[in-house]
């Protein structure tokens, strides 16, 4: 269980004004009736086109005495839509909607709307605003006033309104009060009770005169402004007090609404310590009528209420002592005016609009003719307790609509996944629309964000045609301040529930411990109480077919005091238990023959939960931490056998045993934040690796007999935390928050996967009970990685096996006799002749023995192919196969190797004629392979085979693995030895070589001098002519590449290209060289003869123009040379 401060999306507050001499007052007759506030105007009738001052007293709200800033929430009511146009986010303090604290009243405050309310607001002018709207705060939120404040916006022009008294205020008989009203302008002014002029009053804009109230029941104020032709009125209703009536009620009532056979109506309402109650609603105009006030009978009021129409839905609320305004607590619809707004008429059509300007809080509604549901199953049998799997969903975050009628297309989703009990969180009236549901207002009422009373009772009945329980998520420990049964008894002064209050607790029974203080606990000791809660339980059992309860915090049940900031009253409470055994005894005694289900979130010291489980009780037993562990890798705290009943040394399988629930942090999530990743192979952080370990986790949960519980979306590896923000981000203050829905989720094969898995374990444990929920068996599930169950049935005995660790590992399996055992999920059968028998299994593997072939418990017939993969399950002999996997005839998946699995390498022969050539194959998978090459059979596993001297040649090989049809084939080229060769030429004194064949690293050598030595094929030596180059490869006879250098080679001319002298060097010991020189196209330009100097001679192109010339060099050889002029 999990609370956190609720704060509604628009603010549900309380209001009680205190009157003042010449000020608008704007009254709201309270809701709670508990906490009070004023507010004022100036102008006192105040248009959009005003300077407005607003003047608020937090005298008696929460916000009485606060010492920091307070702040407006505050917008604008537009075409009828309230709090549009906002200032700012609740959370953001702004210094536009900052208030002025009184210097001689701390608990009084201004706040000034300038220059106007269109301006103010940023509101186009062209549209008419009717309200401003508003709720005062602190700066950091906890405090506010209440109910939310709306204050009528006038038309510009002639207005006039009542400043004394409020509409529907009450007075005693003879009282005498003080009638007045303002007008906007000067005016002719006059005063009515009960159509009879009592004042007027010429070219004023005030009137007031005092009266004194001589009859009893209603009486009708009106005032009139008549300024030239115009004239405006308005009217109010107030109230003389009349004795209530005693009168017996009629016999056969139930709490709350009632319809009489003669279409007349009785209301009933429990009030004890209360003298008058009215009420009020669509049929009297929400005024105060002596017609409609209720008689007393000792503790009950009632009253009958005939004429009207059938067909038409009506609001009501009690209006108690003249000071208390309250929907029915035996509501069965409510009319929110804060938060009706934002459900979609997709979720609930034609929703009844809520009277606004005629009353505050919460109404009830009620039809004499309603829509009768047709129930389809009216004789829906409960499955087996200790069979149930048990389904928690919230409806919010389950459907993309967050409709009853949505959640009905998946329920064919959850049948198959062997879900034969639906608990969903609370759907009864919470505050506001989106919410866990932990916060109840209303009891008997259904939350209208999810759908209409049919529709759900569409939802219960679609269930149970599939063979699904529906129970009810229960919140008794606590309620919030919308629920009339506080708001009826409170204490204004200290702002809790009133010591009087029949229903609730004054103060918090934990008392130190905060983090329990969920709202305002009930007295479960009073007999109130008792009543109470046992009608609702009834209630929901007998209109929609409810098949049990999961009650929420159920330690909270008790009026014993707790002391300490950590204690969760956990320790054995006698009286609480007498208490919650009463509550099973009625939940049970409405269907004895077919006992409705009840489950506690107790989690309370097992002495007292075992007293709870023998007497035939349900409980929560939270193992999230320790599966989480186990499906993280972790050894430390992987003890899971506290799931088992046995364990607990219960009498009956009474343990709901969890991995997940709304509570508790998503295993996945974790697994993929802390994961044991020491393993690269095997890393837990890796997403498919994690989802593997979920098939694992389900393997010794299901398995373990006694009933279980899912956490919606858990059979997929939901990997989102439980404190996902809305923007993605993870924080705690976003505990209750939407959470994506993923539906695509189902379309991943490895998540599918996790699916198919468990669906096929809750299968067996429905069709095998004997064995999956057998009272003999024996767990080996502590904090080991490695661990095995036993389970012994009447024909069949069952040996599961699971390793839980990073790496491979060894586990001995206890068979409980020898012979032939058969596994289920890869057909294997294995001949046990030692019952202790060593298993090896790969990190995250499992594997299910039987003693009797088991087929797929999820069809198993001809007709039948529960896997999908199109071998019927009676041929299947590898049920449960991974999607998308290919098979053969008997439904096991073919064998197939990853495309890189082998690395083959080929080494060729040295030299020609070795015949020293080489093949090497290493496997990445750990099998035992066989391949044959050259005649010669090699086996080997993840190592390497080696197949050495092969001659020059192809070589066709193909690799099998035992055991399986498979062979992956290659062919080979050796290739020859060879000599090594090669080409060179000389430039500038460089001779640039390139090896065409030998083998690295090559040793350079000129006039046998050792150069340098090189793995590249392609280098450059310093060489002059008549120097003799020789390159030795690695392979002593692959011989060596030779070259003796020509002089001619070492003959060229730089710079070229050149803009004018360049110089052609000269091998020769000749003083002078003759050099003829062309043009490109061959025309001879010059012959001269030219010094040699150094060993060049230097030549001009001056005064030449741009282009290539031909330089012939008359040596001992004719060597032509192109030079390039810029």
């Amino acid at each position: 269980m999990n609370r956190l401060p609720f704060v509604s999306g628009s603010f549900h507050l309380v209001i009680k004004l205190i009157l003042m001499k010449k000020t608008l007052l704007f009254i709201f007759l309270s809701c709670t009736g508990f906490l009070f506030s004023q507010v004022s105007t100036v102008p006192t009738i105040p248009t959009a086109n005003n300077q407005i001052t607003v003047t608020f007293n937090a005298t008696g709200s929460e916000l009485d005495g606060y010492t920091g800033d307070v702040y407006a929430h505050t917008g604008v009511t537009i075409n009828g839509v309230r709090w549009q146009n906002v200032i700012a986010d609740w959370s953001v303090n702004t210094t536009k909607a900052k208030l002025t604290r009184s210097t001689s009243n701390p608990n009084l405050y201004t706040f000034v709307i300038t220059p106007t309310v269109y301006g103010f607001y940023g509101v186009a002018t062209s549209v008419v605003i009717t309200e401003l709207n508003f709720v005062f705060r602190s700066s950091d939120g906890s405090k506010q006033s209440r109910p939310d404040i709306f204050i009528p916006i006038y038309a510009a022009g002639l207005n006039i309104a009542f400043t004394n008294p409020a509409n529907n205020s009450s007075y005693n008989l003879n009282s005498s009060i003080t009638i007045s009203a303002d007008a906007s302008v000067a005016s002719n002014l006059e005063l009515f009770v009960n159509d009879t002029s009592i004042k007027t009053a010429t070219n004023a804009t005030a009137i007031t005169t005092s009266y004194i109230l001589t009859t009893a029941g209603n009486q009708i104020l009106k005032a009139v402004a008549t300024n030239g032709t115009e004239v405006k009125e308005t009217t109010i209703n107030i109230f003389v007090k009349t004795p209530t009536v005693n009168a017996t009620k009629p016999v056969g009532l139930k709490y709350g609404f009632n319809k009489n056979p003669d279409n007349s109506v009785t209301f009933l309402l429990k009030a004890p310590f209360k003298n008058d109650v009215l009420i009020l609603g669509d049929f009297n105009n929400w005024t105060l009528n002596a017609n409609y006030q209720m008689k007393k009978d000792g503790e009950d009021f009632w009253l009958t209420v005939p004429a009207l129409d059938i067909n038409t839905e009506y609001a009501y609320q009690y209006f108690i002592d003249y000071s208390i305004k309250v929907a029915d607590p035996y509501s069965e619809k409510i009319l929110d005016p804060s938060n009706d707004q934002y459900i979609t008429s997709a979720n609930y059509p034609n929703l009844k609009a809520y009277p606004v300007n005629k009353t505050t809080g919460n109404v009830s509604t009620f039809k004499i003719n309603q829509e009768n549901y047709i129930w389809t199953n009216t004789n829906f049998t409960k499955p087996a307790q200790s069979n149930l799997i048990i389904y928690e969903l919230l409806i919010r975050d389950f459907t993309a609509s967050s409709s009853f009628n949505e959640a009905i297309t998946k329920l064919d989703y959850l049948a198959s996944l062997g879900v034969n009990a639906i608990e969903l969180m609370p759907v009864n009236e919470f505050e506001g629309n989106d919410s866990w549901g932990y916060n109840p207002s209303f009891y008997m009422a259904l939350d209208k964000a999810y759908g209409t009373k049919n529709d759900f009772k569409k939802f219960v009945d679609a269930c149970h045609q599939r063979g699904i329980a529906v129970l009810a998520d229960v919140v008794f420990n606590h309620s919030y301040s919308q629920s009339p049964l506080l708001q009826m008894y409170w204490n204004s002064t200290t702002n809790k529930p009133a010591s009087n209050n029949p229903w609730y607790n004054v103060n918090h029974n934990l008392v130190d411990n905060t983090s329990a203080h969920w709202g305002y606990d009930f007295n479960h000791e009073s007999a109130y109480t008792k009543a109470f809660f046992n009608n609702v339980l009834s209630y929901w059992m007998e209109e929609y077919k409810i098949d049990g309860f999961r009650f929420d915090f159920t330690k909270g049940f008790s009026n014993t005091l707790y002391y300490g900031a950590d204690n969760w009253a956990s320790a054995y409470d006698a009286s609480r238990i007498t208490i919650l055994k009463n509550y099973a005894d009625h939940v049970w005694s409405n269907n004895p023959a077919n006992k409705p289900y009840v489950i506690f979130e107790h989690l309370s010291d097992n002495s007292e939960e075992t007293v709870l489980a023998n007497y035939g009780i349900m409980l929560w037993g939270n193992m999230n931490h320790s599966y989480n562990q186990n499906t993280m890798g972790w050894v430390d705290q992987s003890d899971i056998s506290w799931i088992s009943y046995k364990n607990r040394n219960w009498n009956n399988a009474n343990v709901v045993g969890y991995m997940e629930s709304h509570d508790e942090e998503r295993l996945m999530y974790k697994n993929l934040q802390f994961g044991n990743s020491t393993n690269s192979a095997h890393n837990v952080k890796d997403l498919n690796v994690a989802l593997a370990r979920q098939e694992l986790a389900g393997m010794f949960f299901f398995t373990i007999p006694g009933p279980k519980m899912l956490w919606q979306f858990g059979e997929l590896g939901y990997d989102f935390s439980i404190n996902t923000c809305s923007d993605g981000t993870v924080s705690n203050d976003c505990r209750l928050s939407k959470k994506p829905i993923r539906w695509d989720y189902f379309d991943n094969a490895n998540r599918k996967q996790i699916y198919n898995t468990w669906a096929t374990l809750t299968a067996f444990k429905k069709q095998f009970p004997d064995v999956f929920n057998t009272t003999n068996f024996t767990l080996n599930t502590g904090n080991t990685l490695t661990k095995s169950i036993v389970l012994r049935g009447v024909s069949t005995d069952v040996v599961i096996v699971g390793n839980f660790d990073v790496t491979a590992k060894s586990i001995t399996a206890n068979f409980t006799k020898t012979g032939t055992w058969y596994e289920y999920f890869t057909g294997e059968e294995k001949n046990i002749t030692n019952i202790s028998t060593a298993i090896t299994l790969n990190p995250g593997e499992y594997k299910l023995y039987s003693t009797e072939k088991l087929s797929d418990p999820r069809g198993g017939t001809a007709q039948d192919d529960s896997d999908g993969d199109g071998v019927a399950d009676t041929a299947d002999l590898c049920p449960n196969t991974f999607p998308g996997t290919s098979v053969n005839s008997t439904g096991c998946p073919i064998f197939t190797l990853p495309a890189n699995n082998f690395t083959v390498e080929v080494t060729s022969e040295t030299c020609p004629g070795k015949n020293n050539g080489q093949i090497k194959i290493t496997a990445v998978a750990a099998l035992n392979y066989t391949v044959t090459i050259n005649n010669a059979t090699y086996n080997f596993t993840s190592t390497t085979a080696t197949s050495p001297n092969l001659a020059p040649g192809t070589y066709n090989f193909c690799i099998e693995v035992a055991g399986q049809t498979y062979q992956q084939c290659y062919a080979v080229t050796v290739t020859a030895g060879t000599t090594v060769s090669g080409k060179s030429s000389v430039v500038s004194g460089k001779a640039s070589v390139e090896i065409e064949k030998g083998t690295a690293p090559f040793k350079i050598f000129v006039n046998g001098l050792e150069q340098f030595e090189t793995m590249a094929p392609i280098f450059s030596v310093d060489v002059k002519g008549g120097d003799i180059l020789e390159v030795k490869s690695a392979v002593f006879c692959e011989g060596v590449y030779a070259k003796t250098i020509d002089d001619f080679e070492s003959v060229f001319a730089y710079p070229n290209p050149t803009k004018d002298i360049f110089y052609i060097t000269v091998p020769t010991s000749e003083t002078e060289v003759i050099v003829a020189l062309y043009n490109f196209n061959l025309q001879l330009i010059s012959t001269k003869k030219y010094p040699v100097v150094f060993g060049k001679i230097q030549l001009s192109l001056a005064n030449k123009p741009i282009g290539v010339y031909i330089a012939k060099v008359l040596l001992d050889q004719l060597v032509t040379l192109k030079i390039i002029k810029q």
